[in-house]
């Protein structure tokens, strides 16, 4: 008898077991839970590091130039960067991790260049099917230093000398150029020296780049893999904070509702009815239209409230059952304050199921900001988002009849389904190790 009697304990977990033990081992043992989680895991890594990873570290990854718009993936573009003449502050790991790195330079995609004394001559960039122009020139020294911009008397009192006497200052900046020597005003208006073999040197070095546009660009020409990893962690965000809310909302009222009942329960099942008898997308959009802004805290607040309902109810559910279980009607026997009942003993048995409903909501989250900002009521530009993305594709694709622009459908669409997918899976796999009788029940 002893033998039969251990054959039918379950070899997954031991009698010793404590039920997160349990809980733990049951989800290690099931691939689609391990699979998901490291899915998951990766994903929150690419959201924090963000600009760190990103080929495009501007802030909103918003770095591009038209001329090179809807590249398809792979292309590779040569680019002389030309100094905004505007002083940026060096930001710290931390700071760039979070907010990304203000760029000095604006790009200037060119097919070919050749330098020419203080010149540089470049053919500006075009696709195969494009119209070619004519070469262009940009003094080197515009190119490569900060200016000062604005009028300043300096350079006149400079040119005023006799020394200076056969200098001629220059009519695209502040500057003046003396044979292979240049003179400039920098950011400070402090007049500083250069001459030209150092100018050309540091041009061929900092100046110039080769670009290589793994997933391609969009229609402001940006890198679309920079803004995919900057519109996860905005998926991310809206997803984390919208079951935030949506927890505290729904295990309040439902906790409540169950372990008051009466007129009161009747009330909050009323009023959950009614909220989930609207459309969530229209309940969302008439949020976003009430509070009047479209901003990103709106998109988290406008989320969340409409994903407790389920929640509630589920909880609601719960404490019901829960009620009847003989150490709760222990704990009332012995004057256990209904409260310490409440929080102490009922809810800790709840969170299992809190846990499977967070990562549905999770998801749920995801698809509804990409939902709300393929409709342009979700984040705003210039902020990237894999919905606003979606519909630049969607609209790029039905303005052209080739496949130009399919990239830009295709790539934050198999994110979507992927980061869904995963949390979906292991909200199943999580349901499944709560319950004692899944490995005898839900084998496919």
């Amino acid at each position: 008898m002893t033998t039969k009697t251990q054959k039918n304990i379950p070899s997954a977990v031991s009698p010793t077991q404590s039920p997160f033990s349990q809980f733990c081992s049951r989800l290690r043992k099931d691939f689609k839970a391990v699979s998901s989680l490291i899915i998951i895991v990766l994903s929150v890594l690419i959201a924090l590091l963000g600009y760190l990873i990103a080929p495009d570290s501007t802030p909103n990854a918003n770095d591009g130039n038209v001329q090179i718009k809807l590249l398809p993936p792979g292309s590779s573009v040569r680019l002389i960067k030309r100094h905004r003449h505007v002083e940026i502050e060096e930001q710290n790991w931390f700071k760039r991790m979070l907010f990304g790195q203000e760029s000095p330079y604006a790009i200037i995609p060119v097919d070919t260049f050749y330098i020419d004394g203080w010149y540089v001559y470049y053919k500006p960039y075009h696709k195969a099917n494009g119209s070619a122009r004519g070469f262009e020139k940009m003094h080197l020294l515009s190119a490569t230093h900060a200016l000062f911009v604005g009028d300043s008397p300096k350079l006149e009192q400079f040119l005023s000398s006799s020394a200076h006497a056969g200098c001629q200052k220059s009519s695209e900046g502040n500057f003046v150029v003396c044979g292979e020597k240049a003179y400039y005003l920098d950011p400070h208006e402090e007049i500083k020296q250069i001459s030209l073999q150092e100018v050309i040197r540091q041009f061929r070095e900092k100046q110039v780049e080769e670009r290589f546009f793994l997933l391609g660009t969009d229609r402001q020409g940006r890198d679309v893999l920079s803004r995919l990893i900057i519109g996860f962690r905005i998926s991310l965000f809206v997803g984390a904070f919208a079951v935030l809310i949506a927890l505290l909302v729904g295990v309040s009222l439902g906790s409540i509702a169950g372990f008051v009942g009466g007129s009161l329960d009747r009330v909050i099942v009323w009023f959950t009815t009614v909220v989930w008898s609207i459309p969530s997308i229209m309940l969302v959009i008439a949020i976003s239209l009430a509070l009047q802004s479209k901003s990103l805290w709106v998109t988290f607040l406008a989320v969340g409230l409409t994903n407790w309902v389920e929640v509630a109810r589920v909880v609601r559910g719960q404490i019901i059952a829960l009620k009847k279980a003989p150490y709760i009607e222990a704990a009332r026997a012995t004057g256990v304050p209904r409260r310490h009942i409440l929080l102490r003993h009922m809810l800790p048995n709840v969170l299992g199921v809190i846990m499977v409903q967070a990562s549905a909501n999770f998801a749920y989250a995801i698809l509804t900001e990409a939902g709300l900002s393929f409709l342009g009521l979700g984040v705003q530009p210039p902020t990237p988002s894999w919905g606003m993305m979606v519909n630049e594709g969607y609209e790029v694709i039905g303005l052209s009849a080739s496949s130009t622009g399919s990239h830009l459908l295709w790539a934050p669409s198999i994110c979507i389904f992927i980061t869904v997918l995963a949390f979906n899976l292991l909200g199943n796999a999580m349901r499944d190790a709560i319950d004692p009788k899944s490995n005898t029940q839900h084998q496919w």
